[in-house]
């Protein structure tokens, strides 16, 4: 036998045998830091000059410069990872406090009863659940940034689809889609567009108007998607493409069980909706940081745990539960954050900057900021955390846009988009894995199903960013 059919043989047989999985997100991490460091003595050390204007420290053109080379540490590899955590500890217990809040609402049962309520009273109209429902993650998504939450409401979602007569797909693209959709949107998500405005040095939520115009658009393209899907499923049951799950599934079908909906349950979720609403309204008049906004939820959320009836006890055994739910997304701004005071204590963010500024010198500036958009989706395959990827990257990007007179709106929204859309594509996204393995969906499956949405909102949005540069956004 010949020697490459004898090595083919011998790889095939490899494969077989072996099956290759994805690092994990926090492994990634790491070796990322470590690169950073490495980086610290290969990349000369320099800086720019920073003038403040307008409540903004802006790069001064033209003053890069080289200084004494800076390389870190073995023991700084480390050290970053606290000190990230550090420095972005206002998002970390932010994050941690409003799963926290969100998981007492749930405990009390507020969530799943509302939904009955909802079906009943749709009556004949019980069609409109997919956009309604859709409609109603999408603004939990652009408002408190759900995210790792939505694997909770698969299963309801699920049963709502089963019970109107569609699929699985069907019940977990509603929530998925649904919050995905809001997340794009990100008006007031304060984990994506709060963070990057942040580091951007831009007031929180400032732009909202031009985003709720794209966000219309991305809602209806992914409630459009859904519904078409749903009405070619119930009319012909084998072209479901779960069809195999569906029929294994019927045997054992699960209604949504009738537990009342009741008034302390009604104000709970009504508790949460104001400090929502108080939020934005002391963001935009008082200029709310995260701090105050922790405060609003946690008075909400134990509020609402006494009120539902779970007892001072109760209430906080369920806000650590939240707390545990939220611990992947929260932990991992601590280590992208170390990988920005990699660099910045190598003093090599500087030159790194001026690099990619002398190599898109010329380049007119609708390509830099699909280019921008191309690397933050790519990005998010190894840092699947919106609030990590933008303390990740905004401090490179935004002294990029300044040099090369891109507006810094412009730049969270390269920036925001393609955090997001990536987030329902990459198997790294531990949310989205995890919500399909809750609805025995097969990642296959989903991209089979979630393609064409995801290049829709990829054209809308590029779409987007181009009137954005075009109106002087």
């Amino acid at each position: 036998m010949p020697l490459g059919e004898v090595v083919l043989k011998m790889i095939k047989k490899f494969l077989k045998n072996k099956r290759l999985k994805t690092p994990h997100t926090y492994a990634l991490l790491l070796c990322i830091i470590i690169f950073a460091s490495i980086l610290t003595y290969l990349i000369p050390a320099g800086k720019f000059s920073r003038e403040k204007k307008d409540g903004q420290t802006l790069v001064i053109p033209g003053s890069y410069e080289q200084v004494q080379q800076h390389g870190v540490s073995f023991f700084d590899i480390f050290r970053a990872i606290p000190e990230g955590l550090i420095s972005g500890g206002e998002i970390v217990f932010y994050i941690f406090l409003v799963g926290g809040a969100f998981g007492i609402v749930h405990k009390t049962g507020a969530f799943e009863n509302g939904v009955n309520k909802a079906m009943q009273s749709l009556g004949t109209y019980k069609v409109l659940m997919i956009p309604l429902t859709m409609t109603i993650f999408s603004i939990l998504g652009f408002s408190i940034g759900l995210a790792e939450e939505t694997i909770i409401f698969v299963p309801i979602g699920i049963i709502i689809a089963r019970t109107l007569g569609y699929d699985a797909l069907t019940g977990a693209a509603m929530v998925i889609l649904g919050a995905a959709s809001g997340f794009i949107g990100g008006m007031l998500n304060p984990f994506t567009v709060g963070v990057a405005q942040t580091v951007a040095e831009l007031p929180m939520f400032s732009g909202w108007g031009l985003r709720s115009i794209i966000y219309v658009f991305i809602l209806i393209a992914a409630i459009s998607t859904v519904m078409l899907y749903a009405r070619k499923v119930k009319r012909d049951k084998s072209k479901s493409y779960v069809y195999e799950l569906e029929q294994d599934e019927a045997k054992s079908e699960v209604q949504l069980t009738q537990a009342r909906f009741t008034r302390r349950q009604a104000i709970g979720l009504g508790l949460i909706v104001i400090a929502i609403i108080l939020n934005v309204y002391g963001i935009f008049t008082f200029g709310w940081s995260f701090n105050e906004m922790s405060a609003n939820f946690i008075f909400a959320g134990i509020l609402a745990g006494v009120i539902g009836g779970l007892g001072i006890n109760g209430t906080f055994d369920a806000m650590i539960d939240g707390m545990k739910d939220i611990l992947f997304g929260a932990m991992i701004v601590g280590f992208a954050k170390g990988i920005i005071v990699i660099l910045e204590n190598g003093q090599v963010i500087d030159s790194i900057v001026y690099g990619m500024t002398t190599l898109l010198a010329g380049v007119p500036s609708s390509l830099v900021i699909i280019a921008m958009f191309i690397l933050q989706f790519m990005l998010n395959f190894f840092i699947p955390s919106g609030s990590g990827q933008a303390l990740t990257t905004m401090p490179l990007m935004v002294p990029i846009s300044d040099l090369l007179n891109i507006n810094r709106q412009i730049t969270v929204l390269a920036f925001q988009y393609g955090d997001a859309i990536s987030n329902v594509l990459f198997p790294t996204s531990a949310i989205l894995m995890g919500a399909l393995a809750v609805g025995k969906i097969t990642y296959t499956q989903w991209l089979k199903f979630a393609w064409k949405v995801i290049l829709l909102w990829v054209i809308i949005c590029c779409i987007g960013m181009s009137v954005a540069l075009i109106v002087g956004y």
